[in-house]
């Protein structure tokens, strides 16, 4: 479970993963966003590798019980396919608590993998964020308009993903137009969720998705390298 309590929107709280670099601070940070999974394994080691790179990682948790009741995955996927909700309050609320923190610089970036990965891409357009990180996430469709206004981007996609054919094109597409600063890279031998290690082999191989530690690895190496350029 996660094990902290940050501010939410309208003035509510939700749970949240905090990961915090060993070196002196003040640090920049990042805000990770999980994937259909929740803040598992997986987002507690992403956000655990942002700190060991020198980011104040926190991974709010979306599904965070709201007037008594949870937060469903589909409430939540409805969210980020309409582009609006509590739920986009709800990561702007997490920029902003780690932008006010003491041990903070103040820039902030967001990452995010699957189901995070679509609201990594809107939030970025909608919120002062210096740069986001989108994995294998969903592309708006009308991408052009729904991401006017957003930050440097970097992003990565599987080419056996069939979840997502045409997403990275439309992605570099868009982002060309806007003139946004952006690194977008398809790995050939990736399927969707490259990125995870912590899964059920035996359920998600036949869905083609995985880990891919050479997509994945590499995949690390820009995202790190891009924020060094633009959260320092």
């Amino acid at each position: 479970m996660p094990d902290l309590h940050i501010p939410a929107a309208e003035g509510s709280h939700q749970e949240a993963y905090l990961a915090t670099p060993t070196t002196p601070g003040p640090w920049p940070g990042v805000v990770v966003l999980q994937d259909a999974f929740g803040v598992g394994e997986n987002v507690r080691a992403h956000a655990d590798r942002l700190a060991a790179a020198g980011y104040l990682a926190v991974a709010p948790r979306l599904y965070t019980p709201r007037g008594g009741g949870i937060r469903c995955v589909a409430a939540v996927f409805r969210a980020m396919g309409s582009g609006e909700g509590p739920v986009f309050a709800d990561i702007d609320a997490a920029r902003g608590w780690l932008a006010g923190r003491d041990d903070c610089t103040g820039r902030i970036g967001v990452i995010g993998f699957c189901q995070g990965g679509g609201f990594a891409l809107i939030a970025a357009a909608r919120y002062d964020f210096a740069a986001s990180a989108p994995n294998y996430g969903h592309v708006p469709t009308d991408a052009e308009r729904e991401l006017e206004g957003i930050c440097p981007v970097v992003a990565s996609f599987g080419a056996k993903d069939t979840t997502l054919k045409g997403h990275p094109e439309r992605l570099e597409a868009a982002l060309t137009t806007l003139g946004v600063e952006k690194d977008v890279k398809t790995y050939p031998t990736a399927g969707h969720s490259f990125h995870e290690r912590f899964y059920a082999e035996g359920l998600i191989r036949p869905l083609g998705m995985g880990y891919d530690a050479e997509a994945s690895e590499d995949s690390w190496r820009r995202i790190l390298d891009f924020f060094g350029m633009h959260l320092s």
